[in-house]
């Protein structure tokens, strides 16, 4: 079968969901049985994800194979069940040092180099390499139509229709109604003019989603069919939702995968959409029993920055038929004089990981609270390493931290691996992607992974110093997870509290709607 590309694009406004459409989408193809990839093509001049800030842009999400990526590729792996390489997030920057790099080894043959044809047929070969081997290969083009560095990627996509075949590839435009309070109406001009732009660039979308707040009366959408040449039928309202889990229900039920199967003339197939309805009913349920959950944390302005954490916490708790109320703690804010009366009342606390010394001491508070009073917790990366701190302090090495937040600490309990010792480089020099690791076999994390050899995904460039062990184990804090091959410390627990568990590598990102992970689950578990 030859590959079928969807293209996801959008207008008016960034945030509109392009990507949580592009996912819905893909499971959608997926759910008929057929073999999808998707991938994201970012605007951006950064070479990856990996250097920009989460306070604006959300997350880091990191694939099994080290790319630091878009927030977006969490949405994908979470809809699809699947797991992303680096050839799904696709950054401009990336593509221009390509071009350079071809062009100083003579590739072009002393001809002039151009955004036309160069950057943009290097961006269809990467397009073209990801969609390799799969039925259908789903591209979402981050930013908004219109926008000045989003102009070679929309180029590229229309000559890419032209290079396999108008029959072979689908529009998706994603745009947003707003709504005037003051007439009291959904407003189409933004939408109308977001696919005139679109159409101006030389792609005409066959599918239109019109993202909104509001009802949309059946006027506003034919409008939108009529000026934007879109077949009504194919003019999609989405509604704000509850939950975007319920996204791959409405857009099956309004025939978007029907469209798109006629489209691409592939066999009719009946979806199994019964796993997505099951987890709609759980996620609305309002007889689950709710947990609180403290997350603290030092980047309070954009709760995309903990996407995937908060996201697997919701999955655990679905899955005991619970419902998480999670409670948002300002690490810089916590004192061992507060930290009693700010963490009240809470189930189980979280620590996420993240970088800089910025909220780490309130964290190590969190921690030893958490450990000396019994309450379940869950670290990720800085939460593992913040734990050990914690324990070292209690076992009475009182300036125990870490060398990346006081390099004169004579107890180094983290510090950096020697190899790293020498880089002046930031991106790209942390232990990225799957690592190996090795359980104990009788503690608590086997048992919860239900076997003893894993791998997980790292994002960081500390480690614990396994000098310090006799230190934690006097606590009760016991390494229970090395990697294999360096012997560095990858998990500990302290078996004697309720549940405490921290971990060096981030679970949150082999997390799914409908298969938590087991460490998540445990800490549900034990409330």
């Amino acid at each position: 079968m030859t590959t079928k590309y969807i293209f996801v694009t959008g207008g008016v406004l960034s945030g509109v969901g392009k990507g949580i459409t592009a996912a819905s989408i893909g499971a959608l193809l997926k759910a008929r049985g057929y073999k999808v990839n998707i991938q994201k093509c970012d605007p951006y001049f950064n070479f990856d994800a990996g250097t920009l800030n989460p306070a604006e842009h959300g997350e880091v999400f990191v694939t099994k194979d080290g790319a630091e990526t878009d927030l977006d590729l969490g949405h994908y792996e979470r809809f699809l069940d699947i797991e992303l390489t680096q050839s799904s997030s696709t950054m401009s920057g990336r593509i221009f040092r390509q071009v350079i790099e071809d062009e100083r080894a003579g590739k072009y043959l002393g001809k002039t180099v151009q955004i036309i044809p160069h950057v943009t047929n290097a961006m269809q070969e990467a397009i073209a390499e990801a969609g390799k081997g799969f039925d259908v290969h789903i591209v979402e083009v981050g930013g908004t139509v219109g926008d000045y560095e989003s102009t070679a990627f929309i180029e590229a996509i229309r000559q890419f229709r032209h290079q396999v075949g108008a029959k072979n590839t689908l529009s998706v435009h994603v745009v947003y109604l707003p709504y005037l309070t003051a007439s009291a109406e959904v407003k189409s001009k933004p939408a109308q003019n977001a696919v005139r732009d679109l159409r101006e660039a030389g792609i005409q979308p066959d599918i239109l989603i019109a993202r909104t707040d509001h009802p949309v009366p059946n006027g506003v959408l034919n409008k939108l069919s009529l000026f934007g040449d879109v077949a009504r039928e194919a003019v999609i309202a989405l509604p704000t939702v509850k939950t975007v889990y319920s996204v791959p229900v409405i857009l099956e039920d309004a025939g978007v995968g029907r469209i798109v199967a006629e489209h691409f003339g592939l066999t009719k197939k009946k979806p199994n959409l019964k796993n997505w309805h099951n987890l709609e009913l759980k996620v609305l349920s309002k007889n689950n029993k709710t947990v609180k959950i403290g997350l603290v944390a030092k980047y309070l302005d954009h709760q995309d920055t903990y996407a995937s954490v908060i996201e697997a916490i919701k999955a655990a708790c679905w899955a005991e038929d619970k419902k998480a109320d999670i409670k948002w703690i300002d690490a810089e804010s916590l004192t061992t004089k507060n930290v009693a009366s700010k963490l009240k009342g809470l189930d189980g606390i979280v620590v996420p990981g993240g970088f800089g010394s910025r909220g780490v001491e309130g964290k190590i508070v969190a921690a030893t609270h958490a450990f000396k009073r019994n309450i379940p917790y869950l670290g990720l990366c800085l939460g593992m390493q913040v734990a050990c701190i914690a324990a070292a302090r209690l076992s009475g090495l009182h300036d125990a931290n870490s060398t990346e937040f006081d390099p004169k600490t004579t107890s180094p309990v983290i510090g950096l691996m020697e190899e790293q010792k020498t880089l002046t480089v930031i991106g790209g020099t942390m232990r990225l992607g799957n690592y190996e690791c090795a359980l104990e076999k009788k503690s608590k994390a086997a048992k919860l992974y239900g076997k003893t050899k894993i791998e997980e995904r790292h994002r960081h460039r500390y480690e614990f110093s396994n000098d310090y062990e006799d230190a934690l184990r006097s606590q009760g804090l016991t390494v229970v997870g090395r990697n294999p091959l360096t012997g560095l410390a990858e998990v500990v627990e302290a078996s004697a509290k309720k549940y405490f568990i921290a971990s060096q590598y981030h679970p949150e990102f082999n997390s799914r709607p409908m298969r938590p992970h087991p460490l998540f689950l445990g800490l549900i578990r034990s409330i």
